[in-house]
């Protein structure tokens, strides 16, 4: 099965830029989409960004609309999330998720690992 691993979080100011990276450990299986979350301090993980299997459009929830991009690269497998004009409220720790075949790999009560953290400091 595909392992998924999460990285480029940092600290940056409010108004800065970040750019994550979800690498998968396997490449025999076919990722027809990415999706990314966040999980901010004391609240519960939601969905940020998730693209649409078969080509269709990339959905972004409303307060990342027009600041945050998924850009996948086929070739090493990976995806990234293309953070800007990041405010306060952005900090959390960022989780991605890869859908193979019909099924997401990560489920909602399955362990996510560590994600990677963004902090923006205002």
């Amino acid at each position: 099965q595909v392992q998924l691993v999460e990285s480029g979080g940092g600290v940056v100011q409010a108004g800065g830029s970040l750019r994550l990276s979800c690498a998968a450990s396997e490449t025999k299986f076919t990722i027809n989409a990415w999706g990314w979350y966040r999980q901010a301090p004391g609240k519960q993980r939601e969905w940020v960004a998730m693209e649409t299997p078969g080509g269709g459009p990339t959905h972004y929830t409303d307060s990342v609309k027009g600041r945050f991009t998924i850009i996948r690269d086929r070739t090493v497998n990976t995806a990234y999330l293309q953070m800007t004009g990041l405010k306060p409220e952005d900090t959390a720790v960022y989780y991605c998720n890869a859908r193979v075949e019909n099924a997401w790999i990560r489920g909602g009560y399955d362990d996510w690992g560590q994600g990677t953290q963004v902090t923006v400091s205002s």
